[in-house]
This record gives structure tokens, C-alpha cells and sequence, in this order.
């Protein structure tokens, strides 16, 4: 068995996450979201999906990224 990370849960399936040369382990996809998705720099949320990138910050949509200096440019639909 193995612990969670985040919540501590010592559960029999849990899973290993390999990332940037760590090794994360979790019981849930819920754990593993709050502990390694990136936060939007303007609305605070996690970014779950693909979000988008605007001078070098991490966004949820282009509505947040326009908020952003170099963000003005991206739209969610072309």
C-alpha cells in the first residue's frame, strides 16, 4: 500500500505521477490536480485543460490571459 501525499490516505491503488524528475504519489485524480496543476494568474483557479500561455504566465482562458500584458492577442475562437 502506499500513502497519498496530499490527504495521507494509505490506499492499495494508488498511482505514481513521474514528473520533472519527481515522483509523486496519490489515491486520487482529485489529489494529484491540487497538487501539481498549475494556477491561473489572474483568477486563482487550477488549470485542469490546456489553458493557454500569455508573457511567460500561465492562464485558465483567453479572457484571464487578456488581462495579461502580452495576452491582449489570444481569443478562445478564431
Amino acid at each position: 500500500m502506499a500513502e497519498c501525499e496530499v490527504c495521507g490516505n494509505d490506499y492499495d491503488m494508488a498511482f505514481e505521477v513521474h514528473a520533472q524528475g519527481a515522483v509523486h504519489v496519490f489515491d486520487s485524480f482529485e489529489c494529484a490536480i491540487h497538487r501539481m496543476a498549475p494556477v491561473c494568474e489572474h483568477c486563482g483557479c487550477k488549470i485542469i485543460g490546456h489553458g493557454v500561455q500569455a508573457g511567460g504566465k500561465f492562464f485558465c482562458c483567453a479572457h484571464c490571459a487578456s488581462h495579461a500584458e502580452g495576452g491582449e492577442a489570444i481569443t478562445d475562437r478564431a
